[in-house]
Order: structure tokens, then sequence, then C-alpha cells
């Protein structure tokens, strides 16, 4: 696990795997979670498939903390990415 590792660049580490696989894996769970309430399904499936990949996202966040580590660049770089990533998985659990 290289992401977990704090390998990969930072720049890749939030915008590939924070942002877009993480997003996109939020838009799918919200969509399956709403198909599921329109089929009539019980709340507590649309509510587990909901919160499928709130796994992900807390592995997210820690990936892209790990990489911020090994980053060379300015540290501004390093606290808005953080920063941003927190915001965005708060706003992908809660949201």
């Amino acid at each position: 696990m290289v992401f977990l590792a704090g390998q990969v660049p930072l720049a890749p580490a939030f915008w590939r795997f924070a942002i877009l696989y993480g997003t996109v894996a939020n838009l799918f769970a919200t969509v399956a979670s709403l198909a599921a309430h329109v089929a009539g399904l019980p709340d507590a499936v649309g509510l587990a498939l909901f919160l499928l990949p709130v796994p992900y996202s807390i592995i997210a966040v820690y990936g892209v903390w790990r990489c911020s580590a090994h980053y060379a660049g300015p540290e501004h770089w390093v606290t808005a990415a953080k920063c941003a990533v927190l915001l965005w998985a708060t706003i992908m659990i809660f949201v």
C-alpha cells in the first residue's frame, strides 16, 4: 500500500485518491441509497448504502496526511491539503 505508506506525491494523493475517487464513491453511494428508498427497502438499507464509503474517506484522509509528511515543497501546500481533505471528508460524510 504505497498510498497509505505516504509514498505517493502529495498532488496525486490529494486530487486522485481523495477528491476524485472519494467523490465518485460517495456519489454512487448516494444514488444507491436514494434508489433503495425509492424501491421501498428498509431505511437501514438506505443508511448502510449511504455510509458505505465512510471507511474509504477515513483512509483517504490518512493517506493524504501521510503523503503530506513527505512533501518537499512549500509548507503552505501541506497545510492546505490537510485542511482541504478534512473539509472534504466532513462534507462527504454529512452531506
